[in-house]
C-alpha cells in the first residue's frame, strides 16, 4: 500500500498488486470503515487479476486488428485493411468499456464483502458513494465510461448489503463500531478538501 500526496480523489491497483491511494480521497472517506471499503475494492482488483486480464485482452485485440488489416490490404486492396482495422479498433474500445465496468462492479462486490469480513460496517459504502456522487454531479453517460455511475454503484451496493451484513454481524465482538473508530482513530482529513480533483481510476 502506498499513500501519495496528491489532491486527486483517486485510488488504484497496479498490475503487480501494489495499491496506491491518493491523499485527496481521504476527505471523502471520513472514517476508517469507508477507507476499508476503498481498500477492499482495490484488493479485489488484485485478487481477481483484473489489470493483467485487461492487458492480455487488449494485446490480443490489437494483434487481431493488425492481422485483419494486413490480410485485407493484401487481398482486397490498399487502404481497405486500414479502414477495417480502425473500425475493429473502435468496436473493441467500446466493448472494453463494458468489460471494465463489469470488473469495477465485481471489485465493488468483493471489496464490500472483504470489508465486512474484516469487521467494518458495509453500510458505510453507501454513504461514501453518496458523498462522491454529490461532489461530482457528472452527467456523462455510463455507457461511455469505464466505470459504473455513482448511482449504479449505490444501487448495487444496497442490493448486496444484506449478504455483506451477515459477514459483518458474524464478526461479533471483533466488529469495528462507528463510535470505536471515531473515538480512537485520528480523523482522515490529511490534505485536500471536498473540492479536490476527482479521478476515475478507482
Amino acid at each position: 500500500f502506498n499513500l501519495v500526496q496528491d489532491k486527486q480523489a483517486n485510488a488504484f491497483c497496479m498490475p503487480g498488486g501494489k495499491i496506491v491511494v491518493y491523499e485527496g480521497l481521504l476527505p471523502y472517506t471520513q472514517n476508517e470503515a469507508s477507507l476499508a471499503i476503498v481498500l477492499g475494492h482495490e484488493i479485489a482488483h488484485a485478487v481477481a487479476k483484473h489489470s493483467a486480464e485487461q492487458i492480455t485482452k487488449q494485446m490480443n485485440q490489437q494483434m487481431g486488428t493488425n492481422i485483419l488489416g494486413t490480410v485485407l490490404n493484401s487481398t482486397v486492396g490498399s487502404g481497405v485493411g486500414d479502414i477495417a482495422s480502425q473500425v475493429a479498433g473502435g468496436y473493441f474500445s467500446f466493448r472494453n468499456l463494458k468489460y471494465s465496468r463489469d470488473n469495477e462492479s465485481e471489485a465493488d462486490y468483493m471489496g464490500l464483502i472483504f470489508a465486512a469480513m474484516a469487521g467494518y460496517d458495509p453500510a458505510n459504502a453507501v454513504t461514501f458513494w453518496q458523498r462522491m456522487a454529490a461532489a461530482t454531479n457528472s452527467s456523462r453517460s455510463e455507457i461511455l465510461s469505464d466505470h459504473p455511475s455513482d448511482a449504479r454503484r449505490i444501487e448495487n451496493i444496497k442490493k448486496w448489503l444484506p449478504e455483506a451484513e451477515k459477514y459483518y454481524r458474524g464478526r461479533g465482538s471483533n466488529r469495528v463500531s462507528s463510535t470505536g473508530y471515531s473515538q480512537s482513530s485520528r480523523t482522515l482529513h490529511i490534505g485536500g478538501s471536498s473540492s479536490s480533483k476527482r479521478s476515475n481510476r478507482r
